[in-house]
């Protein structure tokens, strides 16, 4: 009976892709079909989540299959992310588009980020005391208490490690190696090795012209594919989306929400208020904000849904230089930075609460104005290194926490509800991205305002 009910669930998700072809076919347009399949989603995840539950064998089992489509579109956009970077990065050498304002658009895009970073952490400490948020409330369950064990692991290689130290992090020893991915700090160790590449091709321009120009012919015929690559994926986007969000649903644990509501309410009140600010940040250099939320949905809502900044940086870079006019060098500086620096939702405004909310368990009161000082540039300068995944937001925390001597029990007792504030998380970091490549571009003179301006989104 179960095989039967699983197979039933398979198949309904398969006439809604198909729903989703044919919309594609009668040329409906990409966000209309990406804002259909998260409706979709939600619907059918949560009549699964009423007729089996979450931990039924049906409804995992179902998952399971639906995670073919789901997981699989996340791992091929995580496929093409380090060519993306690598590739691009050098290309802007190549082209002559990043060398004359190399120095003041890797300012301009970390200063940003760091900078709105900061703010978000002013106002996830701000929510935190709005709302009266106490972290001695909590209580810990099974899961809470495995959590925070597996924490206690992972804090003493945080603990060890000094702010240099996590800054040194970010250089690449083996570039093969972090071009896999196997750091944290991969992709800006990957930006490092390809700026190095490009300003050695600038070099061999000079002296040797003939080997640069089969150098650049190279880089763009390979520019060339990995941009074809990267929209063969995206146009798989409404698949993704409809079964990443049908798997949210179907497993979220609604009860321990409801518990855990007022954390859930002050964490989305902050991110909402951090998203304004990178609006009011956008009207500041004269910009339609309208524009930048209109045409940032799409990527917004596949950053909310998938929770991971690193898989959404093909359609970060798609968004800035297609839709916003933003150079294709500041889309990828910004873009790549952006997973790895601050990260406004999980390195700003989460570990900022978390810490007002345990600060009394240590006897420290968190309306000290010296306390909030602290906690800002600790925040802002911790943000460096934060993994552009699921999951990232720990590790901020951690790290957070142990410079500020607070307890880091909180973090594990937050489990129930990580998932649910992970996606606005996520959805705020890529946005924060977004907007240092638009300011920086404006600011440089390199924004096609036109471009910014046009209402229509390009399709992918």
């Amino acid at each position: 009976m179960n095989t039967i009910l699983i197979i039933v669930n398979v198949a309904i998700l398969l006439l809604l892709m198909i729903g989703l072809f044919i919309m594609q076919k009668k040329h409906v347009s990409f966000s209309k079909r990406v804002f259909i399949a998260l409706g979709l989603g939600l619907v059918f995840g949560y009549i699964i989540h009423l007729l089996y539950g979450t931990t039924s064998e049906i409804t995992t089992t179902t998952i399971d299959w639906f995670s073919i489509v789901g997981s699989g579109y996340v791992k091929l956009l995580q496929m093409i992310v380090m060519p993306l970077v690598f590739i691009s990065i050098v290309g802007a050498f190549t082209k002559l588009k990043l060398t004359k304002n190399i120095g003041k658009i890797s300012f301009l895009v970390i200063g940003i980020l760091l900078g709105t970073t900061a703010i978000s952490a002013a106002i996830g400490i701000g929510s935190a005391l709005g709302f009266g948020l106490d972290g001695i409330q909590l209580t810990a369950g099974d899961a809470e208490n495995t959590r925070n064990a597996e924490l206690e692991e992972k804090v003493v290689t945080v603990e060890t490690m000094t702010v240099p130290q996590q800054i040194v992090q970010m250089f690449p020893s083996n570039p093969f190696s972090d071009l896999t991915g196997a750091r944290p700090t991969s992709t800006i160790a990957v930006v490092i090795f390809a700026a190095f590449i490009g300003v050695a091709f600038l070099g061999v321009k000079r002296k040797e012209p003939e080997h640069a120009e089969l150098f650049g012919k190279i880089i763009d015929t390979l520019y060339s594919i990995t941009m074809r690559i990267v929209t063969l994926i995206l146009r798989l986007t409404p698949y993704g989306i409809l079964a990443i969000i049908t798997k949210v649903a179907a497993t979220s644990d609604y009860e321990a929400i409801m518990k855990l509501g007022k954390f859930v309410v002050a964490s989305y009140v902050a991110l909402i208020a951090m998203f304004i600010v990178h609006l009011l940040l956008i009207t500041l250099v004269k910009l339609n904000p309208m524009n930048f939320v209109k045409k940032g949905l799409p990527t917004l809502t596949f950053a909310f849904t998938s929770r991971s900044s690193a898989g959404t940086l093909p359609l970060t870079i798609k968004t800035q230089t297609k839709d916003f006019g933003v150079s294709e060098g500041i889309a990828n500086f910004a873009g790549s930075f952006g997973l790895s620096i601050g990260q406004n939702g999980c390195a700003g405004i989460y570990p900022a609460m978390l810490a007002v909310m345990v600060a009394p368990t240590a006897g420290i009161d968190p309306t000290s104005p010296s306390f909030i000082a602290t906690l800002i540039l600790v925040v802002a300068i911790s943000s460096f290194g934060v993994a552009g995944v699921g999951g990232g937001a720990t590790f901020a925390a951690l790290i957070v926490l142990s410079v500020m001597n607070l307890p880091i029990a909180i973090v594990g007792l937050l489990i129930s509800v990580e998932p649910l504030i992970d996606m606005g998380r996520t959805a705020l970091n890529v946005s924060g991205a977004m907007t240092s490549g638009v300011i920086t571009s404006k600011v440089t003179g390199e924004l096609e305002t036109e471009t910014f301006q046009q209402p229509t989104i390009v399709e992918a």
